[in-house]
């Protein structure tokens, strides 16, 4: 199926996309193939090269722009959206809010340090950057925001992902059900993703027997693929999802049923 909705008419801001395994690179990917333009950006500047050249080795005709941002840093934030303005790519109109970190210690032991960090990276990076194209979109008559949650604000936690992961994400679930309201006036739609378990990069130290282990406790009996998760940001972007606002996208295999 295809969700495009118009060569070159719309640009696709997506955070986290320099992992070539991660969802980020793969929803950039899957809204190239779609026929968006799309501004990748990340805090690993190589790492964002690379995928932006394998972006372009599939989809050689898709306009793109990669940018170096630091997501928890407000300047570094507003001069990505001031470089996207004034790029030649078309206006902006959806914003895919995906770039994470993981945190594997437990509530007794984790540290003010990582929390704030975690809270900064999860929740108010997709604030920050929210804030700095939602304008863009409102100017250019489009906009859809997607913000990436997790299975684990909704059920607490797991193995690499335990307490203060679940809180930014279940504050990701509220900014995007405040935003949804409020922007609602402007034909804006905001949608949370909740992800469950992902074959991706994320989880370091991960071993082989762990990984199935993960993958037995889905209903489904397996990882979900970049892919799928890509997929679902890609359709909350189109026409096809404008009735659809403030929800939450549960995407798990069934691991978490509501």
């Amino acid at each position: 199926m295809s969700y495009q909705t118009g060569i070159g008419q719309r640009t696709a801001v997506v955070t986290g996309a320099s992992s070539l395994k991660g969802i980020g690179f793969h929803t950039a990917l899957r809204f190239a193939q779609e026929g968006w333009a799309v501004a990748m950006m990340d805090l690993n500047q190589e790492g964002l090269q690379r995928a932006l050249d394998a972006v372009q080795e599939q989809v050689p005709d898709a306009k793109l722009l990669a940018l170096p941002v630091n997501v928890t840093d407000p300047d570094s934030v507003k001069a990505a959206a001031e470089q996207v303005a004034a790029s030649e790519l078309p206006p902006v109109g959806a914003l895919a809010n995906i770039a994470g970190i993981p945190s594997p210690a437990s509530f007794l032991e984790l540290t003010l340090d990582e929390w704030h960090k975690v809270i900064e990276v999860n929740l108010t990076g997709p604030f920050l950057m929210s804030q700095a194209f939602v304008p863009q979109m409102i100017d250019g008559g489009y906009g859809r925001v997607v913000n990436m949650s997790s299975v684990t604000a909704q059920h607490g936690g797991g193995v690499f992902s335990k307490t203060s992961y679940a809180a930014a994400k279940a504050g990701v679930l509220g900014l995007t059900r405040g935003m949804a309201r409020e922007l609602a006036e402007h034909g804006i739609t905001v949608n949370a993703v909740a992800p469950g378990v992902v074959d991706t990069e994320i989880r370091v130290g991960s071993d082989e027997e762990t990984e199935k282990a993960l993958a037995a406790a889905v209903p489904l009996k397996r990882q979900a693929k970049p892919e799928e998760i890509a997929a679902l940001f890609v359709w909350l972007s189109c026409e096809d999802s404008a009735y659809i606002t403030g929800t939450t996208q549960s995407i798990n295999g069934g691991t978490y049923v509501m």
